[in-house]
């Protein structure tokens, strides 16, 4: 990270929220730069500290190395590698995300839930879906707080610029996928869901041009095909709009616009409340700005 970077994260206080915003994205992209370059150790630390940023913001360095299966000292190393003077400075701008409300953490919310509410409920029916509804809700307030005005109207504005738009989400993704190509095909577009259905996805993929646009959904753990897919596309000078849950994920790199909705704390009850509400969201958007 540059000086300039670590100056304006010194003067936050002058700034106001806005630029505390803005800090904290910086270090969010400043880290997924440089991840490709560092070695093994601060690599994981790296991946930890983009899925754990509440984590590094109020945890000791004693605490965060625990979390992140590091020595201290690697902690330390890592924030230097940054452009800071150590863990301490480089954890300021983490806290700003907490002070500004950037992307408000509902973890501690849901551990609540789990033991004093209805996810403790057990294996009865109605327990089961309290349990889904809360994380549902948790899940759309998240993406409402980090869902950004210009990531919208930039991902609406490609997708309004391609001649055809392909829709490629494999596995537990293809559900999103799949009903973006019904809303889209409802308003006119020329879609291609990428599938494999009565064929490979390389041979459905085949006629994309530089003149076309892709969008693609993948979460942890993600879809072999969708990955490599989507590499390719990308190597082909397809733009790209991306719904997953980290800036290390494999479909982030080389798209245009990448919208983060992090996983919830129970993986096997992932829930595609806010992934369904993002694509309906541009869908819908693309619809308003057609007419």
């Amino acid at each position: 990270m540059d000086d300039s970077l670590k100056g304006r994260t010194r003067q936050r206080n002058k700034t106001g929220n806005d630029d505390e915003a803005d800090a904290y994205e910086r270090l969010r992209t400043e880290i997924a730069a440089r991840h490709a370059t560092l070695s093994d150790r601060l690599r994981n630390i790296a991946e930890f500290a983009l899925e754990n940023p509440t984590d590094m913001a109020l945890g000791t360095v004693a605490e965060v190395a625990k979390r992140a299966g590091a020595q201290p000292s690697a902690i330390v190393r890592f924030a230097h590698t940054l452009g800071y003077g150590g863990f301490t400075e480089m954890q300021q701008v983490f806290r700003l995300r907490l002070v500004s409300s950037l992307a408000p953490s509902y973890k501690s919310r849901i551990d609540r839930l789990k033991r004093d509410g209805p996810w403790s409920g057990g294996e009865e029916p109605r327990a089961v879906l309290s349990r889904f509804v809360t994380e549902g809700i948790a899940s759309l307030e998240t993406l409402n707080a980090v869902a950004r005005e210009p990531d919208l109207r930039r991902a609406i504005a490609l997708l309004k610029s391609a001649e055809t738009i392909y829709l490629l989400g494999l596995g537990g993704s293809y559900p999103v996928a799949a009903h973006l190509a019904y809303v889209l095909r409802k308003l006119g577009r020329r879609t291609v869901l990428l599938d494999a259905i009565g064929g490979g996805l390389r041979e459905q993929a085949v006629s994309a041009t530089r003149a076309d646009a892709l969008l693609a959904v993948s979460f942890k753990q993600y879809n072999a095909d969708t990955v490599r897919l989507f590499a390719e596309l990308i190597a082909r000078g397809i733009r790209a709009v991306s719904i997953t849950d980290n800036l290390l994920s494999p479909i982030a790199r080389g798209a245009e616009v990448v919208f983060e909705l992090h996983d919830m704390a129970e993986p096997a009850l992932r829930t595609l409340v806010a992934p369904m509400s993002l694509a309906q969201t541009l869908a819908v958007g693309l619809g308003l700005s057609q007419d």
